[in-house]
């Protein structure tokens, strides 16, 4: 069988983009909301407003990730 139309292979293709697309997001994700929130040197621990600051861009992002996906999906 042509390992192009092998259907497990593609699966795998698939799932593979699937996870660089997820770990790319997270990259993004980690470097936007650490540069707005994290604003001093970091300690031990995150203070309050850099956890609730973190925690709102991460939420907010997502957010937007899957409004545009949808929006992307609803053009096709």
């Amino acid at each position: 069988m042509d390992a192009l139309n092998n259907p497990q292979l593609q699966q795998l293709i698939n799932q593979e983009k699937e996870r660089a697309m997820a770990n790319e997001m997270i990259a993004k994700l980690t470097s936007a909301c650490w540069d707005k929130c994290i604003t001093g040197t970091p300690g031990s621990k995150f203070s309050s407003s850099e956890s609730s600051c973190l925690t709102n861009c991460a939420q907010r992002y997502m957010d937007m990730s899957v409004m545009i996906v949808k929006r992307f999906q609803s053009m096709q």
